[in-house]
């Protein structure tokens, strides 16, 4: 009876973790097919859809290694239900925002919940399933998200399209309310190892990547050489600097930099970097690509995004079965120079001219290849430490989606130099190089990873939770 009890509250953590995922990633795939409708609507610039994109991720990651430090702290799913609670009220605010000032503003402060929620999550899974177990779980947790990645493309372009751009951030609050009392009422609490709160470790970080992320934003704007973008980078690499000089000293660290000694946890998380940066550039630009260049509205583009985003779904749950059998590094390797090739291809064949069956294919290739990165790097990264520090692992994981803000800065500022919104054909001569360079940073992931372990044996270490 007691094993049975035990099976269904850690089935009760997956489903209510992946349902809070599915949340936050169904947020970012609808705000992706609704960008052209919010340019329009609120007059927004290329810079004004960077910040509704990157205010959000900006906040994001800033906050992701803070949210993990205090779950690990205060109980992980006391601050996991905050952050369903603050991602619920602020969807609600963005979709009441009436200039895009407030939109971008409500965004940030989204982002934060989301900080909350997407460390914890995978950290509560962790600590609820032994590492025998761990990796088909988070395979699981990923074909749920995948579920958002699948609908929200399609959602998005209906709604926005439909209705108003606004319901789609009122689709968020229903699925927050209905989370958020369960995850309030389950019994039982996750905390990671009981020490001080790392402050000035936390004051680092976050000032580091609020200083990179700044400096790459508005680099498009007032151009790279500008002493604005050279200065907030140069505070941004000084803090982060001095961040990693103060965590090898404290006795306290927020992330113990002995954790990167481990090749699967320092190539695992790079691989992750390189993959964000060129996931969420291209996420950027097609769904505009498919409506400006090639003519769709926002719904029947994002029905044609369903080949690329639909295998997620699919795949992940495979990837992360076969991860005990074969390891990690293949299905990273070789995920990564998918999506490569799958970008590369639709650079070549870029042309308001060319049917959209021919961009099938490679749309096909990019989706597998993301959907056997995402859990397998996951994997590599959390099943590198110790149970206790799994919330720290998660958290450093979480953060270097920095590289989907580096990615639309470097490929904005690729797009800007060669294209506009003026016409189909001005935008498609910015997006076709700026898609080829997402491939290269996909490309430069797989170079990365090859230097990841061969197979790992995966630890049998429990870890008992505190109630």
């Amino acid at each position: 009876m007691a094993e049975l009890n035990v099976k269904t509250k850690n089935g009760w953590v997956l489903f209510l973790a992946s349902i809070a995922s599915f949340m936050v990633a169904l947020d970012t795939l609808v705000v992706s097919t609704s960008l052209s409708k919010i340019r329009l609507d609120l007059g927004a610039s290329i810079e004004g859809l960077e910040w509704t994109v990157n205010a959000y991720s900006l906040c994001f990651a800033v906050f992701l290694l803070t949210a993990a430090a205090l779950g690990d702290r205060f109980g992980r799913r006391r601050l996991f239900a905050t952050g369903i609670g603050v991602f619920t009220a602020t969807s609600a605010a963005c979709a009441l925002s009436e200039s895009l000032g407030w939109l971008i503003a409500f965004r940030a402060v989204q982002g934060i919940g989301a900080s909350l929620i997407m460390p914890l999550s995978v950290a509560l899974l962790s600590a609820a399933f032994p590492p025998e177990r761990r990796a088909k779980v988070l395979g699981v947790f990923s074909g749920v998200t995948g579920l958002a990645v699948l609908a929200g493309p399609v959602v998005g372009g209906a709604v926005a399209e439909g209705l108003a751009w606004q319901w789609i951030f009122w689709l968020n609050v229903p699925i927050g309310l209905l989370i958020i009392f369960p995850v309030w009422s389950w019994n039982g609490e996750s905390f990671g190892t009981n020490t001080a709160l790392d402050i000035r470790g936390l004051l680092l970080a976050t000032g580091g990547a609020l200083g990179l992320v700044w400096g790459l934003i508005r680099s498009n704007s007032v151009g790279w050489n500008s002493l604005e973008v050279l200065s907030t980078l140069a505070v941004g690499i000084l803090l982060t600097i001095l961040f990693v000089i103060w965590e090898l000293h404290t006795r306290e660290s927020m992330l113990p930099m002995r954790l990167f000694r481990s090749r699967a946890f320092f190539i695992g998380n790079a691989a992750n970097y390189l993959l964000n940066t060129s996931l969420v550039s291209a996420l950027f630009f097609l769904a505009q690509y498919l409506q400006i260049a090639q003519g769709y509205g926002p719904l029947d583009a994002g029905v044609r995004m369903l080949p690329w985003t639909a295998t997620l779904f699919i795949v992940a749950p495979v990837a992360g079965n076969l991860v005990n059998r074969i390891g990690e590094r293949p299905l990273i390797v070789g995920g990564l120079l998918l999506q490569s090739l799958g970008m590369m291809w639709i650079g070549i064949i870029a042309d308001p001219g060319t049917a959209y069956n021919e961009f099938i294919a490679p749309l096909i290739i990019a989706g597998f290849g993301v959907s056997m990165v995402q859990p397998t790097s996951m994997s590599a990264v959390v099943g590198s430490v110790a149970p206790s520090e799994i919330g720290k692992a998660s958290g450093a994981f979480n953060m270097l989606q920095l590289g989907g803000v580096f990615g639309i800065a470097i490929i904005a500022t690729v797009f800007t130099a060669n294209g506009n919104y003026s016409s189909a054909q001005s935008f498609n001569t910015g997006f076709a190089p700026a898609i080829s360079i997402s491939s290269v940073l996909s490309l430069a992931g797989a170079l990365v990873a090859i230097g990841l372990p061969r197979r790992r044996k995966v630890p049998i270490i429990h870890e008992k939770a505190k109630v």
